[in-house]
């Protein structure tokens, strides 16, 4: 198989799983919709919880220092977030979603647009912040297999069927943020030649699962996190590890 299959699968199996879920959408009640959405925020929030559990590695530990993995997400989160507000990431992907939204349907109501960039938004950040996202798309550009990507396109499918059944046509669009986000690690670890060290990839798996935990908040419409915005924090994390295991 050639580098980059996983992202291919991926892309497919949420087409698909949003075009089951548009048609299954229409055919639900708004509270149905909601219902589906909470199921989902929850899920979303024990993926977070399995991620930020990477806090706690052993060889985050051992490289950065025992007291030093916490601070380390917390200082990439921050430092993330200040980045990720100055650069206005989560305006531009709104933007981004608001563009798809009228190439896409030719134009809607502000209902139905907001709709859309709501699902592009939400779809792209749970299937590009993950743990599979990175460590999959990096061991399938060096060559090692695309497992753990395939894993994540069928996982991904089934949710974009419950995100394109509440949120519709914008939870495609985010295929487009697979391809660039997934492709272009791949492309990172078919010229890197390794991957990134078992400290400074738990820093980032870690930091990631707060990232979730925004959306999840967001799913569950307790509050709307910027989410996009702190994206920054994932270059951050693995950057202060080596930093601090540098000087340690």
């Amino acid at each position: 198989m050639f580098p980059g299959i996983g992202t291919v699968v991926n892309v497919a199996t949420v087409l698909v799983g949003a075009l089951l879920g548009v048609l299954l959408g229409n055919r639900l009640d708004l509270r149905t919709r909601d219902v589906v959405t909470d199921g989902l925020g929850l899920v979303t929030l024990l993926i977070a919880a399995t991620s930020a559990w990477a806090v706690l590695d052993p060889e985050l530990a051992a490289y950065a220092g025992p007291a030093a993995p916490m601070l380390i997400v917390l200082a990439s989160v921050l430092l993330g977030g200040i980045a990720g507000s100055l650069l206005r990431l989560e305006a531009r992907v709104e933007q981004l979603g608001g563009v798809l939204q009228r190439r896409m349907t030719g134009g809607a109501g502000s209902v139905e647009r907001q709709r859309f960039v709501e699902g592009f938004v939400i779809a792209s950040l749970v299937f590009c912040t993950g743990p599979l996202t990175i460590l999959g798309s990096l061991n399938d550009g060096l060559g090692r297999g695309a497992d753990q990507l395939f894993l994540k396109a069928a996982l991904d499918g089934f949710a974009a069927i419950a995100f394109a059944a509440a949120y519709g046509w914008g939870v495609g669009a985010a295929a487009l943020t697979i391809i660039v986000v997934q492709g272009s690690l791949t492309a990172v670890g078919w010229a890197a030649g390794g991957v990134l060290p078992e400290a400074h990839l738990a820093a980032l798996t870690a930091t990631g699962g707060v990232l979730l935990v925004g959306v999840a908040l967001r799913l569950l419409r307790i509050r709307e996190i910027p989410v996009a915005d702190l994206l920054p924090a994932l270059l951050v994390a693995p950057a202060l590890v080596h930093l601090v295991g540098t000087f340690r």
